[in-house]
């Protein structure tokens, strides 16, 4: 069964996901870095394959964990998060996106991103 969070277990849980996502956010930007290096010049000052999938890892290490507590993981570019939830006898998603400081928004599980609206 998948795990239903509570707004305050949800909140809880938001500053260790915002942490993780600073150092995902990091990680995604050093290996579009790599990327594009390694294409257009031919290396990179931050590394070469072996750095590459160094950084793939600790993110696939991030997204694992995250799944593993119950947050579904809908972006990484931007970082976008869901916790399952019920709201008023409806299933809800509590949606959380990089560049917010707090959990304030929700949508209807079967709405998505664009039915968001703020928590009540």
């Amino acid at each position: 069964m998948d795990r239903i969070f509570t707004l305050d277990e949800a909140r809880a849980l938001l500053p260790a996901v915002i942490e993780d996502a600073r150092e995902l956010i990091a990680a995604r930007a050093d290996l579009a870095e790599i990327a594009y290096d390694r294409e257009n010049e031919g290396s990179s000052a931050l590394g070469g394959l072996a750095e590459m999938k160094a950084i793939e890892a600790r993110i696939e290490e991030t997204l694992s964990s995250w799944i593993g507590q119950g947050i579904e993981v809908k972006g990484i570019a931007p970082v976008l998060v869901d916790f399952p939830s019920v709201l008023d006898g409806v299933s809800v998603r509590l949606c959380w996106v990089e560049g917010e400081t707090e959990l304030g928004w929700y949508h209807r599980t079967e709405l998505g991103f664009p039915g968001r609206r703020p928590l009540p």
